[in-house]
């Protein structure tokens, strides 16, 4: 008679919104980010991750591997964050008690489930994955268990559109093979410390002994995350208040003692927590940087920047200028980066991830548009007066084409127009939900 929590996460979110509201996509490589110099892949789609592409990666590596019929749009956060609240009204409809992660996923601990079977749970989860396909259109994978880890490990096994629910008392058997990293809170540095000891599985960090996983993780970690090796979790699934920070921070094995290397690392944990920002989907206006002395001592310095963003060269450098010199602060043994002030991007066309692209070979039928005078960009959304929503699919040379659909029409016509057409103007990106 045990608990349940079930974890769901919807499957290449970013990309599958798209495929969704802009029909001719479905079922096409789809790449959603920014196509300037610095623009990174938001979100992928399985087709384009069938490539060798994933998210986070650099758009212009993302680019190259990207087959003659791929896509690549600019992010469109309002639709993503509407159709965010259509799944999770669906889930709180059958728990009302709903821990948020991001836009895409989120912990639920039903009240049905309480003391529930197997099959009745199975059943349950079955039954939430198709009302979710039914009233949004979208695809969830979801996966169960005695907890949160549990439920976490087994949806992230369950895709693409999948389920898995763990039997109770099978928890250790199932985590068993499974790498370290699985685990939520082994990061790459625990990862290299376990390693260093022999442990690569979670069924080898559960026969640690307690003291050699406080040995080698530090206290309360190392005991934590044996415990949670074992199967073992019992914390409670919370309501979370909207998200108002990000960040990510790294302890070294050896203090950091010049500027070059505290830049370099720096950096590369500022990727970290900028990985973070798209995953939910916001901008940010503050930079924060942590740094820790040798003796423990904790300096943290931040710098507002003037309109809020995505744009990691940007946050990156805000960063790097707020870094003292450990030649005057001395040994620095933790470094970290956040970033604050976080809102959702409303006006989409003027973040970085939404920069204007560039030009691309015409064997991709909505590739980006050469550049050229324009007011249209490839990925807006437009409104015709008798052709009614669409988006552009290709600008330049004083014509625009658009192709008109929407979440429920299939795929759509495209026809051409002037660009000054003043039939043609800019639509709400919600307009494509209809």
């Amino acid at each position: 008679m045990g608990r349940w929590v079930i974890h769901l996460d919807l499957d290449a979110f970013y990309a599958s919104a798209e495929q969704l509201t802009r029909p001719t996509l479905a079922g096409r490589p789809v790449l959603v980010g920014g196509t300037g110099p610095r623009g990174v892949v938001a979100g992928a789609s399985y087709e384009s991750r069938a490539f060798g592409i994933k998210s986070a990666m650099p758009m212009a590596q993302a680019r190259r591997l990207l087959p003659a019929n791929g896509v690549i749009v600019p992010p469109r956060f309002r639709v993503y964050e509407r159709l965010s609240q259509e799944v999770f009204a669906v889930v709180t409809s059958v728990a009302p008690v709903l821990e948020k992660i991001s836009l895409d996923e989120a912990f639920a601990e039903p009240a049905a489930l309480a003391g529930a079977s197997f099959d009745e749970v199975t059943a349950f989860c079955a039954e939430l994955r198709a009302r979710i396909h039914a009233e949004t259109g979208l695809v969830a994978s979801i996966g169960a268990g005695n907890g949160k880890q549990i439920a976490k490990i087994a949806s992230d096994e369950a895709k693409p559109d999948g389920l898995l629910v763990v039997p109770q008392g099978t928890e250790r058997e199932f985590l068993a093979p499974l790498p370290v990293r699985a685990l939520w809170g082994i990061g790459p540095v625990a990862e290299g410390k376990l390693r260093f000891i022999g442990v690569q599985t979670l069924g080898q960090l559960a026969a640690l002994s307690e003291p050699d996983a406080v040995a080698t993780l530090g206290g309360v970690v190392g005991r934590d995350l044996r415990r949670l090796a074992t199967g073992a979790d019992d914390r409670p699934v919370a309501g979370r208040a909207e998200t108002k920070q990000v960040s990510a921070e790294t302890t070294f094995d050896t203090d950091i003692k010049d500027l070059a290397s505290l830049k370099a690392e720096v950096r590369r944990i500022a990727v970290g927590a900028h990985q973070r920002l798209l995953k939910a989907g916001r901008v940010a206006r503050t930079v924060v940087i942590k740094l820790r002395h040798t003796d423990m001592h904790t300096v943290t310095r931040s710098e507002t920047i003037s309109a809020p963003t995505d744009d990691l060269a940007e946050l990156s450098a805000t960063a790097e200028r707020l870094l003292i010199d450990p030649a005057e602060f001395g040994g620095i043994r933790l470094a970290g980066v956040a970033y604050s002030g976080l809102s959702v991007p409303h006006q989409d066309a003027l973040f970085s991830l939404a920069a204007p692209s560039v030009p691309s070979t015409p064997t991709v039928v909505s590739a980006p548009a050469p550049a050229a005078p324009s007011e249209w960009r490839q990925g807006d959304d437009v409104v015709h007066e008798e052709f009614g929503t669409g988006w552009v699919q290709g600008a330049g040379h004083g014509r625009v084409t658009v192709r008109f659909e929407h979440r429920s029409s299939g795929p759509g016509v495209a026809r051409t127009f002037p660009q000054s057409d003043p039939a043609l103007t800019r639509g709400d990106p919600a307009d494509c939900l209809r």
